[in-house]
């Protein structure tokens, strides 16, 4: 890929080098952030496209492409609750496991002062989760357990950043266990989309991004972070989203699935929810049957 962009940069670089070289300030504090010092002098001022200097760039705009996603990809789950204010196919300690793990991972991440973008989508999706979570709880009729687990967590959160009360050692030991608990988080929705033959309120959406973005994130950790604990958890996370998506597919049509196509853009299949049985009245045939 080097070899074959080397010729298209030496035909543009007569053109773009003045330019380049004139960046407002904040656009070249920004590249040089991302790219770092080295990567911003190859590739934006002398414009020499190397190997290594590319893969950052290309991790780089993946990671933000992903954090820009995340920040509405769990939106149309949300919508759909408030639409059918049904939990149906929803399963709450899947969402509550997988809002800790996030919450572990976020302040690790933050404290080991990785690349945001590498890690930033967390912090928005446990934000959704949390929505989620609540809502699931209000419309399955467990509405005065929304405020203790919002509260459980915010007293988490606040205990996971703080030097003094989670040493490093103990969150590393925490980011560990994070990375099973985001995978253990997905087997109660895998199984209550079982356990139902449909996937619900669940939304098609959300669970096709997801698959995308966990296999995208294996690539940027494998680019950016030297931690085996954060990709490990990526690679597991990606395998049960990718029977999460399975599911999504086999049970498509299913009378417990509420049509997924009208998400995606596709016409909406007339399917009941909860019956396979036909709603129109059934109308009696005249008899021939004398009276009397």
């Amino acid at each position: 890929m080097e070899q074959a962009l080397v010729p298209i940069f030496d035909i543009l670089r007569p053109y773009l080098s003045p330019i380049m070289q004139n960046l407002p300030k904040p656009i070249t504090s920004l590249s040089t952030s991302l790219l770092g010092s080295a990567c911003h002098q190859t590739l934006l001022l002398d414009l020499q496209p190397t190997a290594p200097c590319l893969k950052l760039a290309f991790s780089k705009t993946l990671g933000l492409a992903i954090i820009f996603a995340s920040s509405i990809v769990k939106v149309p789950q949300i919508l759909k609750l408030v639409a059918s204010k049904s939990p149906a196919g929803i399963s709450f300690s899947s969402y509550a496991l997988e809002t800790l793990a996030y919450l572990i991972s976020l302040a690790y991440n933050t404290r080991m002062g990785f690349p945001f973008s590498t890690y930033g989508e967390t912090a928005l999706i446990a934000a959704q989760n949390v929505v989620i979570a609540v809502l699931v709880l209000q419309y399955g009729g467990n509405g005065p357990l929304a405020a203790s687990f919002v509260a459980t967590l915010g007293a988490l959160g606040w205990a996971l950043f703080r030097e003094q009360v989670v040493g490093m050692d103990m969150l590393g030991t925490l980011m560990a266990g994070a990375g099973v608990l985001g995978v253990v988080s997905k087997v109660p929705q895998i199984l209550t989309v079982y356990q139902e033959g449909g996937t619900g309120q669940l939304s098609a959406f959300a669970v096709f991004n997801y698959l995308m973005g966990s296999l995208t994130r294996i690539f940027t950790t494998l680019q950016e972070v030297d931690d085996k604990l954060i990709l490990y958890g990526f690679v597991a996370g990606f395998a049960l989203n990718a029977v999460l998506a399975a599911q999504m597919v086999y049970y498509w049509n299913s009378p417990q699935t509420a049509g997924h196509a009208s998400e995606i853009g596709e016409r909406p299949e007339a399917i009941a929810m909860g019956s396979s049985t036909s709603a129109q009245p059934k109308v009696k045939s005249p008899t021939t049957r004398r009276r009397g």
